[in-house]
């Protein structure tokens, strides 16, 4: 029974206490909170809420500790720190920092005698598994990802850390005729303002400076600079009545060439279609849990990424069972 700790009981928090229930080889043990403890509620009555700054006394209550903090300025503090005293996992997003994370990441948990995976989710996660795989199959070939339609969690997170917003949320938008283009096997050459626009919903305070937020938001970089951006400014029941759900999606494809001259054309596409994004996130954490605690049995330390990381090692099957039903 490995036991697990979440740090940060927001949705993906949530969904993660959700994701242990379907698994029978983990355990929620404690969840960390920022907030006072006594105003957190949460569902499995087992686990006990602490704060965030008694953490470290409790380490030798917990294999592993799941990290879920925002992208854009939680986990990169949080994740090496952490790591130094914890087994510890998270779902860092910001695709253009990841090599740094990663650096700073396997340098604490190398010191602390620790296994970390960072990176893990849909994207980046399962997509990049999918890229890998797919280019590897036909290195003649190009890689397009697309996604949504569907609701950010990071972008909506970096939102709401502006200045005068209250809440917000952020749409991902494929745009349809280059994926029409891809999936024809055409190979186009697409900049990132060509495959996607963004789409915000944003709710400011009374009397916020809504020019300033919107060139903040439009200008962010490696978030939505790149892209086309609309921000609308609405009310908080509006967004309560209309954007509730996290939902989102996407897909992976890779259009390449086979034969002496490349003369067959093949499409490999890898598809997501989610209700809700944060508790499919969760669900990939909880599998790649496991597969850290297998890695620190063996005496791995230092940081992974899912690319790092053997599929049988995700599975409670054992590689017989693998062997005879999923081979």
């Amino acid at each position: 029974m490995t036991k697990i700790g979440i740090l940060g009981y927001g949705n993906l928090g949530r969904g993660v206490e959700c994701a242990i229930k379907q698994n029978e080889d983990m355990e929620l043990t404690y969840v960390f909170t920022r907030r006072d403890p006594a105003t957190v509620k949460i569902l499995t009555d087992s686990a006990k809420v602490a704060s965030v700054n008694d953490i470290l006394n409790h380490k030798d209550e917990i294999d592993i500790l799941i990290i879920c903090g925002g992208s854009a300025t939680d986990l990169p503090e949080q994740t090496p720190e952490y790591a130094k005293h914890f087994n510890v996992i998270d779902s860092f997003d910001t695709h253009a920092k990841i090599p740094d994370h990663f650096s700073n990441v396997d340098r604490s948990a190398k010191e602390g005698g620790h296994i970390a995976l960072i990176s893990v989710g849909w994207d980046p996660g399962m997509f990049s598994l999918n890229r890998v795989y797919a280019s590897a199959i036909l290195p003649d070939g190009a890689d397009y990802t697309f996604w949504g339609r569907g609701v950010s969690q990071g972008h909506s997170d970096a939102i709401r850390r502006i200045e005068g917003v209250l809440d917000a949320r952020q749409y991902t938008c494929p745009i349809e005729s280059a994926v029409e283009s891809v999936r024809k096997g055409e190979q186009p050459e697409l900049s990132t303002r060509q495959k996607h626009t963004r789409e915000c919903f944003v709710v400011a305070a009374d009397g916020a400076d809504l020019a300033k937020i919107e060139k903040e938001i439009k200008e962010m970089p490696n978030y939505f600079a790149d892209y086309d951006t609309t921000v609308t400014f609405i009310s908080k029941e509006e967004l309560d009545r209309d954007h509730q759900g996290i939902p989102h999606g996407g897909m992976v494809i890779r259009s390449g060439r086979t034969g002496w001259d490349l003369e067959n054309k093949h499409v490999i596409e890898y598809s997501l279609k989610l209700d809700s994004n944060p508790e499919f996130t969760s669900s990939v954490l909880i599998a790649y849990a496991r597969a850290a605690m297998r890695m620190h049995a063996e005496g791995q330390r230092g940081c992974r990424t899912v690319l790092d990381v053997p599929p049988a090692y995700l599975s409670r099957m054992s590689g017989d069972e693998l062997r005879a039903h999923m081979l």
